[in-house]
């Protein structure tokens, strides 16, 4: 009887367990470590959200990689048996007349997918808990939503173990060649190691061209007669030259959620605390306040920091660092659109040695796809 090979996959946030699924379904054995038990509320994958959404600025690999996204999600829920998804539409405004709504545009119009423009008169008339002040320019596109991101790692972790996948909690202190060495002195080996570590990888890796950076969120609940208005409220992006923001809706019981697109570059994932200062809060709330008529009105439920790893041009990296052990990094606040179907390449890499050279390119938005690295297999 053939030995099944072993995978060893560091972090159970959403790239470990996607890939350490795919892998299992590719018959593959699987041990997952993490220093802490998923979900975990401290990784890069844990909140109420997460987006999905094809506006991508310039970057028109990742633009065209969210419908292998949306097909991966669909082919995940099934295994899963439930789909924590809502349907959100994205509302995209702009005060400045800058590229990146421009260029989401024209991608997104050249891909097929109907745009909806917009104004700074039709935005609030469409959407009323929104205001149009300032907008230069806008557009909306039903195709887009809300991926519930806590729910879906939970989901995962508990078949994962159903499938026969190992869970060990340890704190990983070095990373070799199809090799892991632990803090209290041991080494687990394997055939494959997938290191999936989020902004942790920075400490292990100290070449990786990725930061760790500091990132602030605000959860807030509407006044009780815009409830409704805010039920059906779509994802907002705002890219003013103040300061871009994202916001999300309060689908599914969850808050609405405010946060800055841009990166601190700055703090450790491991050591620095996950309160949000008074100051890191109110920073938020000045972003959103112009948007959002009667921000003071609204109930403040709290402010948190998480951890994202950052690449310069936000560009994935998913490749090889020694023989048969790759690193997935510098996802940002939008890889995790992108687990499903990353974690699917790299088990497909892993079983064949001629898809690797492929990896790193498509990974990182700027190549296509070659035949094979993206195919689904059976579900278990």
């Amino acid at each position: 009887m053939a030995t099944r090979p072993q995978a060893l996959i560091l972090g159970a946030g959403i790239m470990g367990l996607c890939t350490a699924h795919a892998l299992l379904l590719s018959g593959w054995d699987v041990r997952v470590v993490d220093q802490d038990v998923p979900p975990n509320p401290r990784g890069a994958s844990v909140d109420h959200h997460r987006l999905i959404r094809h506006a991508y600025g310039a970057q028109a690999g990742y633009m065209r990689m969210v419908d292998d996204a949306f097909a991966a999600w669909r082919a995940l829920f099934a295994a899963l048996g439930e789909a924590p998804y809502v349907e959100t539409g994205v509302l995209a405004v702009d005060e400045g007349q800058g590229g990146w709504l421009r260029d989401s545009r024209a991608g997104m119009a050249a891909h097929g997918i109907e745009v909806h423009a917009l104004d700074a008169v039709s935005v609030p008339q469409s959407f009323p808990c929104f205001s149009g002040i300032g907008i230069a320019d806008a557009f909306f596109v039903a195709p887009g939503g809300v991926l519930l991101a806590e729910r879906i790692v939970a989901l995962l972790a508990a078949r994962l173990v159903a499938l026969g996948a190992v869970f060990e909690r340890a704190t990983v202190r070095g990373i070799g060649p199809q090799s892991l060495r632990l803090d209290d002195g041991a080494t687990l080996t394997a055939d494959a190691v997938v290191v999936a570590a989020g902004p942790w990888a920075p400490r292990l890796l100290p070449r990786l061209p990725v930061k760790a950076s500091r990132q602030i969120l605000v959860r807030l609940a509407p006044p009780a007669d815009l409830a409704a208005a805010w039920a059906v409220a779509p994802m907002l992006l705002d890219l003013s030259p103040q300061g871009g923001f994202y916001m999300v809706p309060p689908v599914a019981g969850t808050p609405i959620k405010v946060g800055d697109h841009s990166f601190s570059m700055t703090g450790d994932a491991q050591d620095d605390p996950r309160e949000a200062t008074p100051a890191e809060a109110e920073a938020i709330l000045a972003l959103a306040r112009r948007r959002i008529p009667r921000l003071d009105e609204y109930r403040f439920l709290g402010a948190a920091a998480c951890y994202y790893d950052v690449q310069p041009k936000e560009e994935f990296v998913v490749e090889a660092i020694h023989p048969a052990t790759i690193v997935m990094s510098g996802f940002s606040g939008h890889g995790f659109k992108f687990g499903a179907v990353l974690g699917q390449a790299v088990a497909n890499a892993l079983a064949d040695d001629n898809l690797m050279p492929a990896l790193p390119g498509w990974a990182a938005g700027r190549d296509a796809a070659v035949p094979g690295l993206l195919n689904q297999r059976v579900t278990a």
